[in-house]
């Protein structure tokens, strides 16, 4: 079993080959460190499980190192005597694999395309070497991946599952900085949302509650430029279920960026610490009021795309026994469906002018392009479903502006032309909060170089339909 767990970061400087004397500006967490390691030293345990945010990363799958072990060094921070070589437990990489499988996550060993050990996954070992015999101990090195928290979550059980199956004993290390905006010295700058992601992951960390990781929204979570999140929420997954004494032992911002150090010990089993499951209940509960509260354009939108994710076919405007009032009916325009899944974009499709008869038209068959035409996402499978949130722009009328100066990033949605190629972002989008945003954006969704002659910009307005 998993009899302990400890979060901590992985900043080069902490060490003192590489720091050069630096080192002693974060004290507070070289300490902490120390005691975290050993806390983990005193489990005995026989593998360790270690999430890194600097291993290979997928969009679309959770890597686990294949092999027999690895090696690596701090050559790269100009300290090359700073070694290590692990051994990888093949075995429960297999049965990790399994598991995942049998939950519908796609994870395992691919081809390992940078096979030596990040520094990610080196900074806890060289600690943890101080404290214990790293020879007499196995590695199971996991990347994160593109996919929502909950997934992550998923996937920490699933490897909390293989380690019961094979009886091994096992620690994990969350592996992750925090914020990399936290002063405006640092060498990332400043970001206000820095400051308040550490406050809140520490927080969350420093009272194990987890259920509050998928809390943060992933703009939220960009915008802070943090690291460890997701190695966190995995880590928080494989101590699904247990009771746990928590500990917070430090945190620390000096050169801008965060550090926090917690620890896990695993007291026992505790039912009501299955933290996913209140959140799926309470998201459950919000997508119920969304389809309460959604208007008949929505509505329409859901039942087009849920009628060809189920079937295959094309909902008939005469077959839907749902309420379209007369302007959808009597109106042409342009519009997008947009889909939203666990907080991340699902599909997004549209279209600047009208291709169809009338507005209701244009909505079922836009959202069965963004169930299943967006070239961005796998198509939508059925499961999903009852987790989308689903919104409707009907586009205004386009006008040319002489410059950007004329836009407004809240009222006016722009497409960027130049020649055949066209660029569209629609406006009031969560992340996208300057015109210089809105405009780079669109531009790269035409595929225009910045600079290029001859580029045109139109706005427009639209309405927005929840």
């Amino acid at each position: 079993m998993i009899t302990g767990a400890v979060m901590v970061p992985h900043p080069p400087i902490i060490l003192p080959e590489v720091g050069r004397g630096e080192e002693e500006k974060i004290r507070a967490t070289t300490e902490a460190y120390e005691q975290a390691a050993e806390m983990i030293a005193h489990l005995s345990p026989e593998v360790l499980l270690i999430a890194s945010p600097h291993s290979i990363l997928y969009g679309d799958y959770f890597h686990i190192s294949p092999g027999r072990g690895a090696t690596g060094s701090m050559k790269a921070f100009r300290a090359p005597e700073v070694k290590f070589s692990v051994t990888y437990d093949e075995e429960l990489v297999r049965e990790i694999t399994k598991k995942a499988e049998q939950a519908g996550i796609s994870a395992g060993p691919l081809g390992d395309r940078e096979p030596a050990l990040d520094h990610g996954t080196m900074i806890p070992l060289y600690f943890l070497g101080k404290k214990m015999d790293l020879s007499r101990v196995s590695v199971v090195r996991i990347s994160l991946s593109g996919f929502s928290l909950e997934d992550h979550y998923r996937f920490g059980k699933c490897i909390k599952e293989a380690v019961n199956a094979l009886g091994r004993k096992a620690a994990f290390i969350g592996s992750g900085d925090l914020s990399h905006k936290c002063r405006a010295e640092g060498p990332y700058g400043f970001a206000p949302e820095g400051p308040e992601y550490d406050r809140r992951i520490m927080e969350v960390m420093g009272a194990a509650a987890f259920d509050r990781l998928f809390d943060f929204d992933e703009v939220f979570l960009d915008k802070a430029a943090e690291c460890g999140h997701r190695a966190f929420t995995i880590m928080a997954g494989a101590l699904d279920g247990m009771a746990l004494e928590t500990r917070q032992l430090s945190h620390e911002d000096t050169f801008g960026v965060g550090y926090g150090v917690c620890t896990y010990r695993v007291t026992g089993e505790d039912d009501g610490r299955k933290m996913i499951n209140a959140f799926e209940q309470r998201r459950k509960a919000h997508i119920e009021e969304l389809k309460e509260r959604a208007d008949a354009y929505v509505r329409l939108a859901r039942a087009s795309l849920e009628s060809y994710v189920r079937t295959g076919e094309v909902l008939k405007l005469e077959n839907y026994d749902g309420e379209v009032p007369e302007e959808m009916l009597t109106r042409q325009a342009g519009a997008f469906v947009s889909l939203h899944r666990h907080g991340q974009l699902r599909g997004c499709i549209g279209t600047i002018g009208p291709t169809a008869e009338n507005v209701a038209e244009e909505i079922i068959q836009n959202a069965v392009s963004a169930a299943v035409r967006d070239p961005r996402f796998f198509p939508v499978q059925i499961p999903e479903l009852d987790d989308l949130e689903i919104s409707v722009d009907v586009l205004g009328e386009t006008e040319p502006i002489g410059s950007t100066d004329e836009l407004d990033v809240k009222r006016y949605g722009v497409i960027v032309s130049c020649g055949a190629k066209r660029g569209l972002l629609l406006p009031n989008l969560d992340g996208v909060d300057t015109i210089e945003e809105q405009v780079r954006i669109a531009r790269e969704k035409g595929g225009i170089r910045e600079g290029e002659p001859g580029i045109r910009y139109e706005r427009f307005e639209v309405v927005r339909h929840y």
